[in-house]
């Protein structure tokens, strides 16, 4: 798995998920449940992951749509 986008805008994940859905890659959030332990006031950041041979595909769909991939 690598790290595509990290984020603390849920919203801006959950675009990302969609768009790699829409082109049939899969993909994972990660550290969902750490808003327990920040007190959900939004300041650890989530990522999403896919895999080592989707992430070129999965590079261009973000940058097509605007959003900025991982480096």
């Amino acid at each position: 798995m690598k790290e595509l986008l990290r984020s603390t805008d849920p919203s801006v994940i959950a675009f990302a998920q969609a768009l790699l859905q829409g082109e049939g890659i899969d993909c994972f959030e990660m550290d969902v449940n750490m808003s327990v332990l920040e007190g959900g006031i939004g300041i650890l950041p989530r990522r999403l992951m896919v895999r080592e041979a989707d992430y070129q595909r999965s590079a261009v769909v973000m940058v097509d749509n605007g959003l900025e991939p991982s480096s």
